[in-house]
């Protein structure tokens, strides 16, 4: 399917030089792009990487690829944009994202701190909460001691 991606991209080449496309099922008018062939450019340049994106999204094995939701959403709205042509391509796109990556962020950040935490600093947070809590007892019992022999030293006097 990769390999395919260099012939998807240049079959922009094969569409007519008008500014209408006829097909069977319907029939397309360009009308800011002048030609069919500017539009298709355009849309393969926006597609062929959303294509190779979401392949990437759906069989990566690392914790990061959550991120790569921020450009496929942006690749998306800009292939939406396209279709419907009633504004500027790439104008707005960054308001729709916002939303996406005040998520995702967040998200990949917390995972990666929780992965460098445990794999590089060799930091086990479970570890610490049990250490944490055999401390706490130890404290505990040492005040309890405290407490009896502060008592049997008023009973003395």
């Amino acid at each position: 399917m990769i390999a395919l991606t260099p012939l998807l991209f240049y079959s922009y080449k094969f569409f007519p030089s008008g500014s209408t496309l006829d097909l069977y099922f319907f029939t397309y008018e360009s009308k800011y792009q002048l030609s069919i062939i500017t539009v298709m450019w355009l849309f393969m340049a926006k597609f062929v990487p959303l294509l190779l994106l979401i392949l990437w999204f759906f069989t990566c094995k690392h914790w990061w690829y959550h991120v790569l939701l921020i450009p496929i959403a942006m690749y998306t709205f800009q292939v939406v944009s396209l279709i419907y042509e009633d504004r500027f391509i790439d104008e707005v796109e960054i308001f729709w994202l916002l939303p996406i990556m005040t998520v995702v962020i967040p998200f990949v950040y917390f995972i990666r701190l929780k992965l460098f935490d445990k794999h590089v600093l060799g930091i086990d947070l479970e570890a610490m909460d049990r250490e944490l809590k055999a401390y706490k007892e130890k404290e505990l019992k040492e005040g309890e001691r405290l407490e009896k022999d502060g008592k049997a030293k008023e009973k003395l006097l």
